[in-house]
Parts: structure tokens; C-alpha cells; sequence
């Protein structure tokens, strides 16, 4: 057997190596992603993360906001209909909130992944603008 060929290091401008920054730029969110961004001027890997950072998590707060207002609002009707059917809708919303933070969680991980590997992983519809935003 032999050993695979090593990866080689690069470095960011922040002093970090390319993949260790392009893997914090996830960990706090937006933030975190806001921050690499800005401050990172030569690593298109890190950049790119960067960005698709910033708009995975602006997009889950957006979903997550209209998803919890349309789960109120059938709560209230359904409950205004029969009190079942408001449980039921109730108990619907908070099922769907679970199974969106599951999904946003598995992405949130597989990027860290891609990120750590140096891969540019190409999240569905985010990462051809994540793409497009740090390549300027």
C-alpha cells in the first residue's frame, strides 16, 4: 500500500492555513463568515466559504422567520375552525421547524467537511451566488 501524496498547505492572508479558515468561516454563522470575508484577500477558497457562509445563514433565518409566521397563522385558523385541526396543524409546524434544523444542520456539517478537505462544495442554488459574490 502507499501512502496517498500530501496535501499541500496554503496559507491565508489572515495567517491561518487556507483550510482551517475557510472551516471557522461556518462556525459561528454568519458572523464568522462576515468576518473571513472581509478580512481575506488572497484565498479564493477561504472567500468562497466565506460567502457561502454568510448566505446559507441568512437564508435559514429567512426561511425559519416565514415558516414560524405561516405556522402561527394555520395554528390560529385551524384552532379557530376545530381545536383538533389546531393541534394538528401545531403539531405539523413544529414536526416541519424539526426536519428544516435537521437539513440545516447536515449542510451546515457536510460544508465544515468540504471546507476542511479544500474542496469547493457547491451548495443548491447558494453556491453558484456564493461563487459569483467571491470570485470580485
Amino acid at each position: 500500500m502507499q501512502n496517498p501524496p500530501p496535501v499541500q498547505t496554503t496559507k491565508s492572508s489572515t495567517g491561518l492555513d487556507d483550510n482551517i479558515a475557510a472551516l471557522l468561516s461556518y462556525i459561528f454563522g454568519w458572523v464568522s463568515g462576515l468576518i473571513f470575508y472581509l478580512i481575506e484577500k488572497e484565498s479564493r477558497l477561504v472567500r468562497f466559504h466565506a460567502m457561502q457562509s454568510i448566505l446559507l445563514n441568512a437564508g435559514a433565518i429567512v426561511l425559519v422567520i416565514v415558516l414560524w409566521v405561516a405556522w402561527i397563522v394555520l395554528t390560529i385558523i385551524g384552532a379557530m375552525i376545530n381545536e383538533s385541526i389546531g393541534t394538528l396543524f401545531g403539531f405539523l409546524g413544529g414536526l416541519l421547524f424539526f426536519v428544516v434544523w435537521i437539513g440545516l444542520l447536515i449542510g451546515v456539517v457536510l460544508c465544515l467537511i468540504k471546507a476542511y478537505q479544500r474542496q469547493y462544495f457547491k451548495l443548491p442554488i447558494i453556491g453558484n451566488l456564493a461563487e459569483k459574490f467571491s470570485a470580485k
